[in-house]
Formats: structure tokens, C-alpha cells, sequence
């Protein structure tokens, strides 16, 4: 199956997962359960919602099907589609009145997370969402360090103009210093809303 962006050009599903499978090599260490960061994360919006606490989701990727074989009768196999538009962040859904829109990224870096793993037009809807007064933000996994980082979209905005002057990534002190670290949990295992409550309670304050 063939899938474009939305200028017609098409998409390289193996460089584009190139990045992820090397990253995949060693499973994350997730109490040896053998799932990533995204699965973790599913697994605590599930957790959040069962319990009245959040609804948050992960976004569905809009393709547009053009070009579609019927092998039998019973079968249907996409051959050709497009990706309707750009992707924006991951996950949106609202927590205590809160809208909430942000992206989850994981590197294998130990001192830094690349800048590359970011693209402009997730920066720029980050922005568009917090002219809304919305609640944005990062998460970021460091799979070789085993530790979670949230970062708001204010303070990954402002890092990332600083591309202009050479720095191509950000620095686990930056993160250390002007993040909030994720201590993982079991139930919920990626327990990123105690660091949206700390969040919160330090913009109003």
C-alpha cells in the first residue's frame, strides 16, 4: 500500500520508521513488560477515563483511500492513500475543564533529545492551541536512561527558536531544571497528570 503526503509526494514508510526501529531494538524497560511508550501511554488514558479522572485519546491519522484491489468477494486490500494533512500532536481530550493537546516522543540519547524529532508544523499548531489557552505540552522518554520528562509547549517553543543560533537539541539539565520529571507508577503507569495538576498549580500561582 502507497501513502502521500498531501502535496502528492509520496511517503517512505521505511525511512520513516527507521528512527523507531533502532530505537526498538531493546525493548523499553517497562517493569520487563515489553511495550513502548505509546502503549504505556494508552494504557494510562484508559486508566484515567475508567475512573472519571480524564478523557484523553490518541488522534486518528486521516487518510484518504484512492486506490482499493478485491482479491475474493470477502476481501478488501488498500493498495494507494494519502495522508489528508499533516499531523498535528498525538493526543488531545480535556482533564478538569482543561483542554489538553500533546505529543509523546522517545530517544535513545542519554544527554540530549534531538530537535529533529520534532517538526515545524507540530510546533506551530502548539502555539495555535496555547493562543486558545489550551493546555500543551511534551512528554519525553528517555529509553536508555528509563525516565520521563514533561515538558509545556511554552518552554519547547522557546528552545526550539534557539535552532536559529546552532543548538540542535535539548539538554537533559534544560529538562532536569525547567521539566517535571515522571516517576512511572503501575496503575497508571505513565502517571502524566500529576505533573499537569503541578503544572497548573505553578501557572496560577
Amino acid at each position: 500500500m502507497v501513502f502521500h503526503y498531501p502535496n502528492g509526494t509520496p511517503f517512505n514508510n521505511n525511512e520513516a520508521n527507521n528512527q523507531k526501529k533502532q530505537e526498538k531494538k531493546k525493548p523499553v524497560d517497562f517493569a520487563k513488560r515489553g511495550m513502548n511508550f505509546e502503549d504505556e501511554i494508552n494504557l494510562s488514558n484508559t486508566y484515567y477515563l475508567n475512573r472519571r479522572l480524564a478523557v484523553i485519546h490518541k488522534k486518528p491519522t486521516p487518510i484518504q483511500i484512492v486506490k482499493v484491489d478485491y482479491p475474493r468477494r470477502s476481501a478488501a486490500v488498500i493498495k494507494e492513500a494519502y495522508f489528508r494533512q499533516a499531523s498535528t500532536t498525538d493526543y488531545n481530550g480535556v482533564y478538569k475543564g482543561y483542554y489538553l493537546d500533546f505529543e509523546a516522543k522517545e530517544t535513545k540519547n542519554k544527554t540530549s533529545f534531538p530537535f529533529k524529532n520534532f517538526h515545524q508544523h507540530q510546533i506551530d499548531h502548539m502555539a495555535q492551541c496555547l493562543e486558545q489557552q489550551g493546555i500543551c505540552f511534551v512528554l519525553l522518554w528517555f529509553s536508555s536512561l528509563n525516565r520521563c520528562f514533561f515538558l509545556s509547549a511554552e518552554t519547547l517553543i522557546h528552545y526550539w527558536t534557539e535552532q536559529q543560533t546552532g543548538k540542535k537539541s535539548l539538554p537533559l539539565k534544560v529538562l532536569e531544571t525547567e521539566g517535571i520529571e515522571i516517576k512511572l507508577g503501575l496503575a497508571p503507569r505513565v502517571p502524566y497528570l500529576d505533573a499537569v495538576a503541578r503544572y497548573l498549580e505553578k501557572k496560577t500561582d
